[in-house]
C-alpha cells in the first residue's frame, strides 16, 4: 500500500479502534470481514480518495491494531455498531456512507438499521441483508448441516478452531482465501459443512502457481503477519455472539433498512448463493435499494478479486446520494 494512507486510533467505549484513512471529502467507512483487516480495502481507499471522498477503513475490534477484549460478549453486534458510530462521530457531525464485506456487511447493515441518523447510505458486499427473524441462527445452521458441522457452529467452542489454525496459520489462511475465491472448484465438497470429527481445513482447496493473482505474495504476507501477531480469537469471537445478537436485536424483528442501499455479490460466492432468498426479499427489506449486482465469475473476496468494478459501483452509488 502506498504512503498516502494515514493511520490513527480512536476510542470507542474505552476500546482502541485503528483506522486507515485516505482522501478528503464526505466520509465513507469501510468494514472488513473474516479473516481480513483494513488492508482488504487497499484498492478502494485509493479509488475513493481519488474520487473526492474521505475513505476510512477500520480494523474491527479483535483484528490488527485495534483492541482485542478478552470477554466474548465484547464482540456483540451492538458493540461493533458502536465502534462504527465512534469512527463516524470522530470525523465530524455529518452522516457517512457505510460499506461492509463478509462479517463487515452485517455490521454495516445493522449500523444503518440502528443509527439511520448517522448513515446516509449503506452497501453490503457478499452477505445480503437478512432481518432478524424468528429462528435462532444456530438452530437453522444445525438443521442445514444435519449430522455434519456447519462451520459457524464449529467455531462456537473457544479454543477448538484456534487449535486447528495455530499449527500452520499461513497454510490455513491460504486455504480459506482460495477455497471461496472465484477460482475454486465449486463442485468440490464444501469446506463450510464437513463431517464431525474432521477439521475444516481438511476440505480446503489450494491454488496452483498461476492462480490467486488477485492476492499477490506481498499482500498475502501482510495478512499472515497481522494474524501471526494477533491470532484469530478476536475474529472467532464475532461468531460466538450470534445467539446474543439474535436476542439483543429482537426489537428490530423483520425491520427493513430505509436508508439508500447497495448490494454487491459474487456469482461464485457461497454466502451470496446461500443468500438468494434474502436477495429476493430486497423489495421489502431494502425499500430504498439503489442497485443489486452479482459479479460474473467472482468469488467471496469481492473488493480484492474485482477491485476496479467494486470501486466503480461504490463511487456511482455514493455519487447518486443527495
Amino acid at each position: 500500500m502506498n504512503g498516502n494512507v494515514d493511520h490513527r486510533s480512536i476510542s470507542s467505549s474505552g476500546h482502541r479502534i485503528h483506522v486507515a484513512e485516505a482522501g478528503d471529502g464526505p466520509l465513507v467507512v469501510l468494514i472488513h470481514g473474516f479473516p481480513e483487516s483494513w488492508y482488504s480495502w487497499r484498492h478502494q481507499l485509493a479509488d475513493l480518495a481519488d474520487a473526492g471522498y474521505r475513505a476510512a477503513a477500520l480494523d474491527v475490534r479483535g483484528y490488527g491494531r485495534s483492541a482485542s477484549p478478552a470477554d466474548i460478549e465484547d464482540y456483540a453486534m451492538t458493540a461493533l455498531v458502536g465502534d462504527v458510530i465512534a469512527v463516524i462521530d470522530d470525523a465530524g457531525p455529518e452522516p457517512a456512507v457505510v460499506v461492509g464485506h463478509d462479517w463487515g456487511a452485517p455490521i454495516a447493515w445493522n449500523t444503518a438499521l440502528l443509527r439511520p441518523d448517522r448513515v446516509r447510505g449503506v452497501a453490503g458486499l457478499s452477505v445480503p441483508y437478512n432481518p432478524r427473524g424468528d429462528v435462532r441462527p444456530l438452530d437453522g445452521m444445525r438443521a442445514l448441516a444435519g449430522a455434519d458441522w456447519f462451520y459457524i457452529d464449529y467455531f462456537q467452542e473457544p479454543g477448538r478452531p484456534e487449535a486447528e489454525v495455530e499449527p500452520d496459520l499461513e497454510h490455513w489462511l491460504k486455504g480459506i482465501y482460495f477455497s471461496i475465491s472465484g477460482e475454486a472448484d465449486l463442485s468440490a465438497p464444501s469446506a463450510f459443512v464437513f463431517p464431525r470429527g474432521t477439521l475444516m481445513k481438511d476440505r480446503f482447496q489450494y491454488p496452483q502457481p498461476d492462480q490467486m493473482a488477485w492476492l499477490p505474495d506481498d499482500d498475502f504476507a501482510y495478512f499472515v503477519g497481522e494474524f501471526e501477531r494477533t491470532g484469530l480469537t478476536g475474529g472467532f469471537n464475532r461468531y460466538r455472539n450470534i445467539t446474543r445478537d439474535w436476542t439483543e436485536l429482537a426489537p428490530w424483528r423483520f425491520a427493513p433498512i430505509t436508508v439508500p442501499s447497495l448490494f454487491v455479490g459474487g456469482e461464485k460466492d457461497g454466502p451470496t448463493i446461500l443468500g438468494r432468498r434474502a436477495i429476493e426479499r430486497f423489495d421489502s427489506t431494502l425499500p430504498n435499494l439503489r442497485g443489486s449486482h452479482i459479479l460474473p465469475g467472482c468469488g467471496h473476496w469481492t473488493q480484492q478479486e474485482r477491485p476496479a468494478e467494486v470501486s466503480q459501483l461504490l463511487i456511482e452509488f455514493i455519487g447518486g446520494l443527495s
